[in-house]
């Protein structure tokens, strides 16, 4: 079989690529070994996940804001197996209209585990051999498990086989506390499980602005999350159906099932890279700025790739490489990345932590909080968790990075995204027309504080 373009991996990165490339004229096959397409992300990632998410989100509200709205109903109950089946009928329909969209543009999917034989040519298990003038590879990831004695257990589970389970266990003990780790250890509290989290840094998601995670340490510990920080898992036991986890010094924990979640490696290995003459190491495929690898054919992009690991991250770099593939030219240059965290509460952020710009801008740096128990929108939601945080450089005024904690950040974050990729200064976000009463005006009143013009909020007193 002979294409323009053959795109190995059908995820986020693949099947953006294939149909960028599609749209530009090319002769596109997109080769996938899942019986579905959309790759970790649709099948057994972000959205079944965030599937889980809204129950558990829903849960909540009907116990903890419902009778303050004057809203009656019975004690909620969470339905597992409804739920269970929502988030699968949610997979179907987003993974089938992946299908339907490479359908629609042309690309041909190949089913079957695709192998680079050559710098031109994949083949393909049980299939036809692919002849390509160009490629793109988006294998993605898989989960790190770490050599501790007796995580070969089967009830130490990966994030798919968390993802897989149809019953709730009454002890969840999670083995990190990132953000796969986080965000688990949150629904299944909602949910009605013991969760504990052990982390072997002395912080909750470490990649992420301090005050956030210690925000987010705070409210776990408010919801009964126990958490070990700086403890680093030993050893683990199996007796019958439940296991002993032991860490730190001669401590452990009982628990019915563990969560491993202590990162996600490049999918590098097993594809014929070496064949291609690709290089690539532990980290993942060496590209350039324009997703290029070290065969000026071929190009790689999302998590195989080692930059970022986020589905928006590899929809961009799709485009990017199916452009450069299909002979344009672009780039991927440094693009504000949202964070989004889909914890509860839930965080985002966009731009530079407030440490990194000290470390980068040293005392030229100042930041404005607004909290959102000050905000009329999430008072009458009853959410009032967290605040609105902007940081700014204040030499001109460059805003530098956006962080939030509370409701819908993840979905407001993309204004921060803008405005970083606009260079907007704090004044633009201060001076901006916010709607009122909306959750949205608290990043506008964070710009304000941080200006000290402050509305909503009493001023400090400049020294």
């Amino acid at each position: 079989m002979d294409c323009d373009v053959a795109v190995l991996g059908g995820g986020p990165g693949g099947y953006t690529a294939a149909i960028r490339a599609a749209q530009l004229g090319a002769k596109v096959v997109c080769i996938e070994k899942e019986p579905e397409l959309g790759g970790t992300c649709l099948r057994v990632g972000c959205i079944p996940t965030k599937a889980w998410v809204q129950s558990a989100h829903f849960l909540h509200q009907a116990r903890e804001s419902f009778p303050k709205l004057g809203v009656t109903v019975s004690e909620p109950v969470l339905d597992f197996t409804k739920a269970n089946e929502w988030k699968n009928g949610v997979v179907k329909q987003m993974t089938g209209g992946v299908a339907q969209l490479l359908k629609a543009n042309g690309v041909e999917w190949v089913k079957g585990a695709g192998t680079f034989t050559g710098p031109n040519t994949i083949s393909v298990a049980g299939g036809e051999d692919v002849t390509f003038k160009s490629a793109i590879i988006a294998t993605g990831a898989y989960p790190v498990r770490p050599p501790i004695p007796g995580l070969d257990s089967s009830l130490c589970v990966d994030s798919t086989g968390l993802l897989a389970q149809t019953e709730i266990p009454r002890r969840l003990v999670v083995l990190g506390g990132g953000i796969i780790g986080c965000e688990f250890a949150s629904i299944f509290n909602e949910f009605g499980s013991e969760v504990t989290i052990v982390e072997m840094l002395p912080r909750l998601i470490p990649q992420e602005d301090d005050d956030a995670a210690k925000e987010l340490a705070k409210q776990f510990g408010r919801k009964g999350i126990t958490l070990h920080l700086g403890k680093q898992c030993t050893k683990v036991e199996q007796n019958g159906s439940t296991l002993t986890v032991h860490f730190g010094e001669g401590e452990s924990v009982e628990a019915d099932l563990m969560l491993v979640a202590v990162g996600r490696t490049p999918l590098v290995e097993g594809i014929g890279l070496e064949a291609a003459g690709v290089a690539f190491d532990r980290k993942g495929i060496t590209t350039d700025e324009r997703r290029r690898t070290s065969v000026a054919n071929i190009y790689a992009v999302g998590d195989c790739a080692g930059y970022w690991q986020l589905a928006h991250t590899a929809f961009r770099e799709g485009e990017v490489a199916a452009e450069n593939a299909c002979g344009h030219d672009s780039v991927i240059g440094t693009p504000a990345v949202p964070r989004p965290i889909y914890t509860s509460p839930e965080i985002a952020g966009v731009g530079l932590t407030e440490a990194q710009a000290r470390e980068q801008y040293g005392d030229a740096v100042a930041i404005g909080m607004f909290p959102w128990v000050a905000n009329a929108r999430a008072v009458m939601q009853d959410d009032t968790t967290g605040w609105v945080k902007t940081i700014h450089e204040t030499h001109y005024g460059e805003l530098l990075g956006l962080v939030m904690v509370g409701p819908h950040v993840t979905d407001m974050i993309e204004v921060g995204v803008v405005a970083l990729d606009s260079e907007s200064t704090i004044e633009t976000i201060a001076d901006g027309i916010a709607p009122h009463p909306t959750l949205s005006e608290a990043i506008k009143e964070a710009g304000l504080v941080a200006l000290g013009r402050a509305i909503h909020l009493p001023n400090k007193k400049r020294k």
